[in-house]
């Protein structure tokens, strides 16, 4: 399946793209087409950094990575321990969450069983525990039970209830995982696709409510701090966003509608952060990490001191149940000290991933269009990775023309900052040259076939795979307007 790592890289990495787009709004009105939605952060919050909808997911993420069955008392414990470490210093626990894991700790070592009955307890007091609080973390769930929907069902029940034992909350966690499950799987979107799991005498009442959501706007929904409105809000804002068709030239992609459809869903008000977490999480299973613009994978951050190279690790390290990561990157028998600097652009260089692990002094910022090893990560200056797999035979880029517009864009921007930019991948053959080419193209105007014969004189090995050639035509007409000239 050629894209599916890449829908599972995604389920992390844009449920914190949405939660960090929406922080910065939360608890205000619905916002106006007039006004801006942008990852700015606000209050206590930076920007691009994630909320405890992605700090409690990630919780649940480490555990899952270890391979153990999330259903055991083992695996829950060590969820509820660190859910408990985390919110000693959280700047945000939800008020449902907080209280259950302070009473929880209260004369020892939190356990699950313990939270659980102190949640059925809170819950048969006060009928009042459907907070969104275990839908907006339920994501990695999904991840975890790729090939076994029934454990996933009775792992998102009994996750759920460790702090909301409302059944509203639990079956919005089996409707929501379900969903990531099949898109993961697939690559299609099916909100409706766990109904099944439902109780016979609740499945038309939340077939009514997923097709009310379907229907009308997200700002519809505006007590989205319940769990039912909240993932009412999250379906609204996907389903009533519409989908950009594939038009390189007129600079549209499919793969638009993950960033529009979260701007939707901040643009729904009050409960932002959570809303847009949730729907990033399904959105990123459907359309994939590469559906994430370079300018958020760039900002994105949060705890426990993690990035975005993080969370596609950990993403990727649930998938693999648990197994070490095979993949070698001393990347043998490739020339991975290539260098040269951009014909065009003298502060844009050009080379292998050598050259990142020996960067020279002037380099300010560096995008990576290869897998890198945590050691390769730069914590210094800008470091983003964009997913590009240069793979001729099989070609794993489901978003090939969005991504190396996007990339570019990204380039242009850190120029404009007066940052020389490393542009690498492992031997500057294939990858590094295409963006270069189109960089170039864009910045001089010109035919990018043009601009790839000049990028050929200076990197005289590379040649750009079938794939790639093709999609720099189908850009080039609307690519070839000149940006802002870079300092």
């Amino acid at each position: 399946m050629t894209s599916y790592n890449d829908r599972v890289e995604g389920v992390l990495l844009a449920t914190a793209a949405g939660d960090a787009l929406g922080a910065p709004y939360e608890f205000k009105p619905p916002r106006g087409p007039e006004l801006e939605v942008a990852m700015v952060g606000g209050g206590p919050w930076a920007a691009g950094e994630w909320t405890d909808d992605t700090s409690m997911a990630i919780a649940i993420a480490e555990v899952a990575a270890t391979g153990g069955d999330l259903r055991g008392e083992d695996a829950q414990d060590l969820i509820v321990q660190r859910w408990r470490e985390w919110s000693l210093t959280a700047k945000d626990v939800g008020i449902q969450t907080s209280s259950v894991l302070s009473a929880a700790a209260r004369g020892g070592v939190i356990t699950a069983a313990r939270a659980r009955a102190l949640s059925a307890d809170l819950h048969e007091r006060t009928g009042r525990t459907a907070g969104n609080g275990s839908l907006m973390r339920t994501a990695p769930l999904a991840l975890a039970y790729l090939d076994d929907e029934g454990a996933l069902v009775e792992a998102a029940r009994a996750i759920s209830e460790l702090t909301h034992f409302d059944p509203d909350a639990a079956d919005a966690c089996v409707l929501w995982c379900c969903a990531i499950r099949h898109a993961v799987r697939t690559g299609k979107l099916d909100v409706r696709i766990g109904l099944r799991h439902i109780a016979s005498d609740r499945r038309d009442l939340w077939s009514t409510r997923l097709g009310e959501a379907e229907s009308a706007p997200p700002a519809s929904f505006p007590n989205n701090g319940w769990v039912v409105t909240a993932l009412q809000a999250a379906v609204s804002a996907i389903a009533t966003t519409p989908v950009p068709a594939d038009d390189p030239r007129a600079e549209t992609f499919r793969a638009d509608h993950l960033r529009l459809a979260l701007d939707a869903a901040v643009r729904a008000g009050y409960d932002t952060d959570t809303v847009a977490a949730i729907a990033g999480g399904l959105l990123g299973a459907v359309y994939g990490a590469s559906a994430v613009p370079g300018e958020w994978r760039r900002l994105l951050h949060g705890w426990p001191g993690m990035t975005a190279h993080d969370l596609v690790g950990l993403a990727t390290a649930i998938e693999r149940n648990g197994k070490p990561d095979d993949f070698d990157f001393s990347y043998p028998g490739s020339p991975i000290d290539t260098f040269a600097r951009h014909p065009y652009d003298d502060r844009v260089l050009l080379g292998g991933i050598g050259v990142l692990r020996e960067l020279p002094e002037e380099v300010g910022a560096v995008v990576s269009l290869c897998r890198l090893a945590d050691d390769d990560i730069r914590d210094d200056i800008p470091h983003v990775e964009v997913r590009l797999i240069d793979r001729p035979e099989r070609d794993e880029n489901p978003h090939l023309d969005f991504v190396l517009r996007d990339t570019v864009r990204l380039v242009e921007q850190l120029r404009r900052e007066g940052r020389t930019v490393l542009v690498h991948c492992v031997g500057a053959y294939s990858r590094t040259p295409t963006v270069g080419a189109l960089y170039g193209a864009r910045l001089r105007g010109i035919d990018v076939d043009e601009a790839m014969r000049d990028i050929k004189a200076v990197l005289p090995d590379s040649y750009p795979n079938r794939s790639f050639r093709d999609a720099l035509r189908r850009l080039q007409s609307r690519g070839l307007e000149s940006p802002r000239r870079c300092s």
